[in-house]
């Protein structure tokens, strides 16, 4: 009888948790953006003979309770806590740390994405400066495994295979070391990113390599973004983790450049404070992820030009190279295919062209345009 009743108790109380969680799940506004993991989250998909019958409906469904899921950001911390000091993993979700930084595995390099991105940017020298008097460069930027990855006991990457590959099959390309002026503490402990403050070495070893005057940097003011920050590893590490903050190296004399946005046609500044306040702080560096961007300085040391083939990294270095030129060309062939470049750029006779590229976009350079 005793037995009996405990069992009765122990399925009514079963009951109670299922059903109270599916009214919950059911009842409970839907999420539309996980900000953790910077992504749009799965919405209850639309029924119809046709989704049901193909089986899209079903898989969709699917995507749609996972990220809908009641208290989801709370269990995905406890199973990365459980995988770290339970299971005593090395990662959680593909995301490694080592003394507070974190940190995506890019092993193995892969040939093939570098092979493709070896003849999208020869394909650009080809098109562009083939003829006529440029002064070309190319620059690798580490991720941050090459500080990480043996201390941390992962595979690693082959980063000379890297540099082989560059020097070699973009032979055309001055190459411009910098793995040696970067350390960890140059990165964000939840991000991909460098840190702009930390980058100036960085920055001088490029201006000196492009034979600008007096390479040596003008004085900055860093200050601080009040805005805290949480990295792109943040969410996907899904670990309580402290925020991280933004330092910028301002100047008054920024007052007098002139930043275009020619992708949506607007005027725009070095430092995009709205942006801080939005999904990625990151895009505070002159406004984030843009297809084309120009800065103009009637104030520079010289009349050169630069154009600056880049990735997210150039958005926070661009600003560093602003005393050195009376123009400076961002282009992004991510958003812009490089086909299509000379429809929208003048390229100037004379003037220094620089490939500066992050070896994660060459490990999957299918980004590229």
């Amino acid at each position: 009888m005793k037995t009996s009743l405990k069992n009765k108790i122990i399925c009514i109380l079963l009951a109670v948790v299922l059903f109270g969680l599916s009214g919950f799940a059911i009842l409970r506004p839907k999420g539309e953006y996980s900000a953790s993991e910077r992504r749009l989250l799965a919405q209850l998909p639309p029924v119809s003979v046709k989704t049901l019958l193909s089986g899209t409906f079903m898989s969709e469904f699917e995507e749609y309770t996972l990220d809908q899921f009641p208290l989801r950001e709370n269990w995905r911390t406890l199973k990365a806590l459980a995988n770290k000091y339970f299971y005593n993993k090395s990662e959680n979700n593909g995301i490694y740390e080592l003394n507070g930084y974190f940190a995506d595995g890019q092993y193995p390099l892969d040939e093939e994405s570098m092979a493709y991105a070896v003849k999208v940017f020869n394909s650009v020298y080809d098109r562009y400066f083939a003829e006529g008097e440029y002064n070309v460069y190319f620059s690798l930027i580490p991720d941050k495994n090459y500080f990480m990855q043996e201390a941390a006991d992962q595979l690693c990457i082959d980063y000379d295979r890297y540099k082989e590959i560059v020097k070699t099959e973009l032979s055309r390309f001055d190459y411009i070391e910098i793995f040696d002026t970067l350390q960890l503490d140059s990165y964000y402990k939840t991000d991909t990113h460098w840190r702009q403050e930390k980058i100036q070495p960085t920055a001088t070893r490029i201006l000196s390599a492009m034979n600008a005057e007096n390479a040596v940097l003008q004085s900055y003011e860093i200050k601080e973004l009040d805005v805290p920050f949480y990295g792109v590893y943040y969410g996907q590490a899904a670990l309580p983790v402290a925020s991280e903050t933004i330092f910028y190296a301002d100047a008054d004399r920024f007052a007098n450049v002139k930043v275009y946005d020619h992708e949506n046609r607007k005027e725009i500044a070095v430092y995009d404070f709205a942006k801080a306040d939005g999904k990625d702080p990151y895009e505070f560096f002159l406004s984030g992820p843009l297809s084309l961007v120009t800065i103009e300085n009637p104030n520079a040391k010289t009349e050169r030009e630069l154009f600056l083939f880049r990735d997210s990294f150039g958005s926070s270095i661009a600003p560093y190279f602003i005393d050195q030129y009376a123009k400076v060309t961002l282009i992004d062939i991510r958003y812009l295919a490089s086909s299509m470049v000379g429809n929208f750029v003048k390229f100037t006779e004379g003037s220094d062209v620089l490939f500066l590229y992050s070896t994660m976009i060459l490990n999957a350079s299918n980004a590229l345009k």
